[in-house]
């Protein structure tokens, strides 16, 4: 549709809403990454509708740093979501050099309103890691527990009068006896799908931004 407009009516692209924003600001600030890569594929002059400011002084690259719960489609997790808004930010960042951008907005930087709008999705980022951590390690554990048991059934079962193994002298129960000794035999014992230090690092990742 956007682009069916500019084909139609190319002024169009100058237009402006009640706070000053272009299209180019609209399509940052409610991540719009189609329209958006369809701005910088058009042959017009980006100098004119990239370097814009809306009313309040924000660029381009400070609205993508800016929180915005309105997404384009929903993000199951606020990990994954603050994962999102990472590489949206950084997908605008590269997308032209920084000279197009203004730098400061009320003697702020794109960075610092980004880390300081994106804190409570951080706290519910860290939540959800160790709720789904949780969850793992339970869902983990019984999957264990039905592995070891279903593993050390006896083949064949036992006779009940002198509880020998049915089996006992055939190929398949020697296999049997080599593969439970491998398994007591591992050092290694099951761990949850996250460890202590995944939490962590995942978290710092959250905030670390190039």
């Amino acid at each position: 549709m956007v682009e069916s407009i500019l084909d139609l009516f190319p002024v169009a692209i100058h237009d402006m809403n009640s706070e000053k924003k272009n299209i180019v600001l609209l399509a940052v600030e409610n991540r719009q990454p189609n329209v958006y890569g369809l701005l910088l594929k058009s042959e017009i002059l980006k100098e004119s509708i990239f370097h814009a400011v809306d009313h309040e002084g924000n660029s381009a690259l400070h609205l993508a740093a800016k929180s915005n719960k309105k997404q384009p489609w929903r993000i199951l997790g606020a990990a994954l979501q603050m994962q999102w808004e990472i590489k949206w930010y950084q997908y605008v960042k590269k997308s032209l050099p920084m000279h197009f951008f203004v730098s400061y907005n009320n003697n702020k930087t794109a960075r610092e309103i980004f880390t300081e709008t994106h804190k409570e999705l951080v706290e519910e980022g860290g939540v959800w890691l160790n709720d789904t951590s949780n969850s793992c390690s339970i869902v983990v554990a019984l999957i264990v527990t039905v592995a070891f048991a279903t593993s050390t059934a006896v083949p064949g079962g036992v006779k009940e009068g002198s509880g020998t193994p049915t089996l006992e002298k055939q190929p398949a129960f020697s296999v049997f006896s080599i593969s439970l000794s491998s398994l007591y035999a591992s050092p290694s014992p099951p761990s949850s799908c996250f460890g202590p230090s995944s939490h962590q690092g995942t978290k710092k990742r959250m905030v670390i931004l190039k």
